[in-house]
């Protein structure tokens, strides 16, 4: 931990930034005035600072995380200097009971809430959070709504799932300081009910899972709900999603804005902007300016800025997302976690400095933004680092698939949800596997169409595919599987609250 002496200098230079912050941090105009007047290198030295303060706090006061660093024998110098193990939940979640990865040892049985992870991964979790520290976070998605939604009133009617999961009730809470709210949950009777009565007067913004968004305008269609007649704006978050799906989404919603966020860290890390969703999309169409800023690789990360005075972001060795809670209401703080994302990170002149290595200026792109343009940094998110199926040197990930999907419309308009899985053929040879959940009639002209233009799509997408392809064909050319809705590997989705990418591997 730190000496008295620096935990005494830095205690005593942090106690009217916290003042200040905790005066301009409910205050909307105020937030982003400090963020447009001081200079970015002093936002990065200061969230440093808290983030070494976060450190130490949770050295002196979590048990849990004083055992940690002990039996991973790490000295109070690595706190001032921040090199410290990563913590995740095999090494820290899973080792430590949850009182012991409380503040002082102790779980709070008033002013607290529990939040459930997905299980996605497999397992749900259960993570506690204070009051305070989901006020912060309630806060932050409000002044981040507000930015990219504007001011004009507008009705919420807030789709994520409902229950113990940390997005919907949450979500529902933070956007109430912005406008009406109706915790419909992903119930479409529900939400259609709603814009039907209160008409299309007013403006609608319809916070889900990218899928569902998807699905809605798809049952709308069938329907004959009039979506068109309504001013529709689109909150996603949850997952990712590719510029395919967004562009799917923009003929009903605009705009449409996602957030990030970890169950296992917090909702509200990170949002998209003007300038993230310009830059994520000039880098689309722009190979050159891709490579520079995200390297060689087929996926198009979701792009985000973030308050660094809120979280401290850093990246390790092998390109995963580290984070470091900075604030101190954190009931169980989360130093140096990873949840295994794949990412990156830039301050705001960085990422300046990556334009003009493309023969760009980033100035020129947020000349064309109405919004103004603040010099947060920028966070850059792939998914999860095991989601992905390797054949033959060959990554393949969902991205790649939900990319390759929604460039070709007509088979995105008829597909509910799709998933990757290898597949083990007689004689042991693996290959990959695309499922694709259809909605309506399977045939044969349909299951030729997948085949053709789904692998065609990724061979052009995907340099280590089309590699792969060169040289294996047969055995990397993938098993492309239609299945009813509801069934096959899909079955499972029912009632889930995200839709499932990875599947097992499996024999032919």
């Amino acid at each position: 931990m730190l000496d008295k002496l620096t935990r005494r200098i830095i205690g005593l230079a942090l106690v009217p930034v916290d003042l200040l912050l905790g005066f301009i941090g409910t205050r909307y105009e105020l937030f982003f005035w400090f963020f447009a007047i001081v200079p970015p290198p002093v936002v990065a030295w200061l969230g440093r600072l808290l983030a070494v303060r976060a450190c130490d706090n949770a050295v002196r006061k979590v048990p849990a995380y004083r055992e940690f660093l002990k039996s991973n024998h790490s000295y109070p110098v690595d706190i001032n200097r921040l090199l410290l193990p990563p913590t995740d939940k095999q090494n820290y979640i899973n080792v430590f009971a949850p009182n012991e990865r409380c503040l002082n040892g102790i779980l709070n049985l008033v002013d607290t809430a529990i939040d459930e992870s997905s299980g996605s991964t497999g397992t749900p979790y259960n993570w506690v959070r204070s009051t305070k520290e989901r006020h912060a976070s309630h806060i932050f998605i409000s002044h981040f709504a507000r930015y990219c939604f504007g001011k004009e009133p507008w009705i919420t009617i807030n789709a994520f799932s409902m229950g113990s999961w940390a997005t919907g009730i949450n979500m529902g809470i933070a956007l109430q300081r912005n406008s009406i709210v109706k915790n419909t949950g992903p119930d479409m009777d529900k939400i259609f009910n709603t814009l039907q009565f209160f008409g299309p007067n007013y403006a609608y913004l319809i916070c889900g899972y990218p899928p569902f968004l998807k699905h809605m305008i798809d049952v709308a269609g069938e329907r004959r709900f009039p979506l068109n007649e309504y001013r529709l704006m689109a909150l996603l978050g949850g997952e990712g999603n590719s510029e395919g799906l967004r562009d799917y989404l923009l003929r009903y919603f605009r705009p449409v804005y996602s957030g990030y966020g970890a169950t296992d860290i917090e909702i509200g890390i990170a949002g998209e902007t003007p300038i993230t969703l310009a830059i994520r999309r000039e880098a689309r169409r722009n190979d050159r300016l891709r490579e520079t800023i995200f390297g060689q690789d087929s996926r198009l990360p979701m792009v985000f800025q973030y308050n660094p005075l809120m979280h401290h972001v850093v990246v390790n060795e092998m390109g995963e997302l580290i984070f470091t809670i900075s604030r101190l209401n954190v009931l169980s703080p989360r130093i140096m976690y990873n949840i295994h994302d794949e990412g990156g990170v830039a301050t705001y002149g960085q990422m300046e400095i990556k334009f003009r290595s493309a023969g760009m200026e980033l100035k020129d792109l947020a000349d064309l933004i109405e919004t103004k343009t603040f010099r947060l940094p920028f966070l850059w998110v792939y998914g999860r680092k095991d989601s992905t199926v390797s054949v033959m040197g060959g990554n393949i990930y969902p991205e790649d698939i939900e990319q390759c999907l929604y460039d070709e419309p007509d088979l995105a308009e008829v597909t509910h949800s799709f998933g990757l899985s290898l597949q083990e053929e007689a004689g042991g040879t693996t290959r990959p596997c695309f499922s694709f959940e259809i909605r309506g009639e399977i045939n044969s002209a349909l299951q030729l169409k997948f085949e053709e233009r789904i692998v065609a799509r990724l061979r052009s997408l995907n340099a280590d595919f089309r590699e792969a392809m060169q040289e294996y064909e047969q055995t990397v050319t993938p098993v492309i599987e239609l299945f009813p809705q509801g069934s096959g590997p899909f079955a499972d989705d029912q009632g889930a609250i995200k839709q499932t990418r990875m599947f097992k591997p499996r024999r032919a």
